[in-house]
């Protein structure tokens, strides 16, 4: 195997014009003529979203873009990075957490995860979502192939979140080329004393709309989704959950249920289940009413 490749898995290629390749990447100006892909089919993702920003966010930012992400993605949108360290490696994580597909969009090939220290994260986007990139599958990932690669990132999106950035951030980038494609750019606001915060602030000042949360985001890409007969379809409460969390969930039912009845039913030990039910509470997969008995949410 050579190093840093994908563990076999072998990308293939759409021509623009093809089925599958983005309807709204074939839109912008300098759209790739291909793709090399691995994963999921990218006529079957639901309406897609770019999240992107600093590769070294402070801990407001990465808790801002895992949340952030992971609500778009239980909204049933699609979450699209970079695969960068920082902002980019929360917004995958976090729309992995909710059960959501991912795309990870590459300066160089499909075949050969960058950085390589993001190589578990890959094999978890490229299972459940799609890595993409314009170059054959094992070019490698030069300086000046980043900016090109943020215009497929933008391209894909009916809108660009950029989480956190400073004045010289290639995230600007990708929020200047979405919107010379008529794309929703969005900036969430920052500490002003930090210089990470200042590229953001800058994006608010030339007119981005401000990002306080998914819903911001939501309402107005959800607007253009429909516009364009997209549907948001949320994924099953189920997605995205570990094997403990999916047996446990499905010993709560929709009646409340003590917690004698569901260990008796999910065959936990009582310390494993209580973890779990406080995960799935959290989660807002579960709630415990009156007398400490659970039951599902949705």
């Amino acid at each position: 195997m050579i190093p840093g490749r994908g563990a076999g898995r072998t990308a293939r290629t759409i021509e623009r014009g093809d089925p599958e390749f983005p309807a709204l990447l074939a839109e912008i100006e300098g759209a790739p003529h291909r793709l090399f892909v691995i994963g999921r089919r990218l006529c079957t993702l639901p309406p897609c979203v770019a999240v992107v920003g600093s590769r070294t966010p402070t801990a407001y930012g990465r808790e801002v873009a895992r949340a952030l992400t992971r609500d778009l993605a239980l909204a049933g949108l699609c979450v699209v990075s970079g695969m960068a360290r920082g902002v980019d490696s929360e917004a995958h994580l976090g729309a992995l957490e909710a059960g959501g597909p991912t795309v990870a969009v590459l300066a160089g090939g499909v075949e050969v995860p960058y950085p390589a220290t993001n190589r578990r994260l890959y094999e978890r986007i490229a299972e459940g979502g799609a890595v993409v990139s314009e170059h054959p599958a094992r070019t490698p990932s030069l300086a000046y192939r980043f900016p090109e690669r943020n215009r497929i990132i933008a391209g894909m999106c009916l809108g660009v979140v950029v989480v956190q950035a400073a004045e010289k951030s290639g995230a600007l980038i990708t929020a200047r080329l979405a919107n010379e494609s008529g794309r929703d750019v969005f900036a969430v606001p920052g500490d002003v004393r930090s210089d990470r915060s200042a590229g953001t602030h800058r994006l608010i000042y030339d007119g981005a709309r401000v990002c306080r949360g998914a819903s911001d985001v939501i309402d107005e890409v959800g607007k253009a989704a429909g516009l364009l007969g997209m549907r948001l379809a949320p994924p099953s409460p189920e997605a995205g959950l570990s094997e403990d969390e999916a047996r446990v969930l499905a010993a709560v039912g929709r009646e409340p249920a003590r917690v004698e009845t569901i260990l008796v039913r999910c065959a936990l030990a009582a310390a494993a289940a209580s973890r779990v039910l406080t995960r799935l509470e959290l989660a807002g997969l579960v709630a415990r009413g009156p007398g400490g008995a659970y039951h599902r949410t949705r």
